[in-house]
């Protein structure tokens, strides 16, 4: 087999074996192919692009180049999710104890955040003492005793992937649906869980900017899950605000809590339930997904789920007290509240500018290497539908001086006041696996 005839064949719009599909991952991981010629490789696929049985093949080539968890050691069906990234996407850490609550096994290995926010495992970070590295057999136990625990991924998950991606992102190629979709795949197969669902953002502050792209990305990882015999299902959500209230890590593990017990923003609080609600089907936990459904939104009313977030935080060598005394989050960080420059509804927010605002602070990075200041971040007093009256506090900065000026600067451009009542719809489509 010769990477050249592979080139051409794809560059021609043939479709790739899963044999020539193994060939070109291995060898390009092993350093045997040149990253020019896995630069033509990706340019051909991103103009001709792939079927669902060639996407299939690569997030399994992609998966199987490095180490893929064997999870069977934990009792029960192991459930997880992913999110393609928002603004205020804190719902794993209101998600996982509530799922263990109700007996599901959530076994979550997460990334750091690259960009305008944090990742999860940025936001667990921001408790004191918590530990997001666990070795393997630790952390099956953990998931064993208490259902659920949250960690970091494995250098060694799909090498692969993160040796192309840093390819793709310097020649033009990521925005190639069956190359992010076979990314995102490799990893969480190769996490070990038995049920997924998949949260797709589409809006401004997500990386999918339309509902058609989004659905085609949906869609394809759906169906490698399938073909991967998977239980997958994928939910389409609206990231054009930020999600809840908060944004930054701190603040959002603190609104996590506050959702935990009852206090929870509607957002944040309805995409929660319905990623939980097909989980606990998937899962067999549940047959009907109304009364799932019912069942969690009264956990979260009751408050009844929050001591999972302790056992994990205590599991994992965090300080528990945060959650009884969760100001403890803010830090040594400054409150600045800005105020609205005119009156009316809040028509649209440009999730996106806000999130930079948020990174602008410390609570992102834009370069790898950067590093996270937890305590920093916004809170957004109004969110679209609001009424606002001029010289009303529209969002409070948590800070440490740096940013504070573009940060507010980005936020009045970006939350726009008017005449209209404007209202957001959160969940746009649901994506099941057909075999439901």
């Amino acid at each position: 087999m010769h990477i050249l005839d592979i080139l051409i064949k794809k560059r021609d719009g043939y479709k790739l074996t899963k044999e020539e599909i193994d060939f070109i991952i291995t060898e390009y991981t092993k350093g045997r192919i040149p990253d020019y010629q896995m630069s033509a490789f990706l340019m051909a696929v991103f103009f001709r692009g792939m079927d669902d049985e060639e996407s299939t093949s690569l997030a399994l080539s992609m998966r199987d180049s490095g180490d893929v968890f064997d999870l069977s050691d934990i009792n029960g069906i192991k459930v997880d999710k992913h999110s393609t990234g928002g603004v205020g996407d804190k719902v794993t850490l209101v998600l996982g104890p509530l799922l263990a609550h109700h007996g599901a096994k959530f076994a979550k290995m997460s990334g750091r955040g690259l960009g305008h926010t944090g990742g999860t495992i940025d936001k667990l970070e921001s408790i004191p003492g918590f530990n997001t590295v666990l070795g393997i057999d630790e952390f099956k136990d953990q998931v064993n005793r208490i259902g659920l625990a949250v960690v970091g991924q494995s250098g060694d998950i799909a090498p692969a992937d993160k040796k192309i991606y840093a390819l793709r992102d310097v020649t033009a190629t990521v925005e190639s649906i069956p190359l992010i979709a076979s990314s995102i795949m490799s990893k969480k197969l190769a996490s070990g869980a038995d049920c997924i669902c998949l949260d797709v953002k589409v809006g401004s502050g997500a990386f999918m900017k339309n509902m058609e792209d989004a659905e085609k990305l949906a869609r394809l990882m759906v169906e490698i899950g399938q073909l991967a015999k998977r239980e997958v299902t994928a939910i389409l959500t609206n990231m054009d605000e930020p999600l809840g209230h908060k944004i930054g890590n701190g603040l959002e593990v603190l609104e996590a809590i506050e959702t935990l017990k009852g206090n929870g923003p509607a957002d944040l609080v309805e995409v929660t339930i319905e990623i939980g609600a097909h989980l606990l089907l998937d899962s067999k936990i549940e047959s009907d997904f109304d009364v799932a459904k019912d069942k969690l939104r009264e956990t979260l009313k009751n408050g009844s789920s929050l001591y999972k977030l302790k056992e994990m935080i205590e599991a994992q060598g965090g300080d528990p007290s945060v959650v009884d005394n969760p100001n403890m989050l803010y830090g040594t960080a400054k409150k600045y509240e800005l105020k609205s420059i005119s009156s009316g509804y809040v028509e649209k927010m440009d999730a996106l500018s806000l999130g930079l605002a948020g990174m602008r602070l410390g609570a992102g990075r834009e370069k790898k290497d950067d590093q996270i200041i937890h305590d920093v971040g916004l809170d957004l007093i109004k969110k679209i539908g609001d009424m606002v009256s001029k010289g009303e506090t529209i969002a409070i900065i948590y800070h440490h001086e740096r940013g504070l000026e573009e940060a507010k600067k980005l936020i009045l451009d970006n939350i726009i006041v008017g005449p209209k009542r404007n209202k957001t719809v959160l969940i746009e489509k649901t994506i099941v696996n057909n075999k439901k």
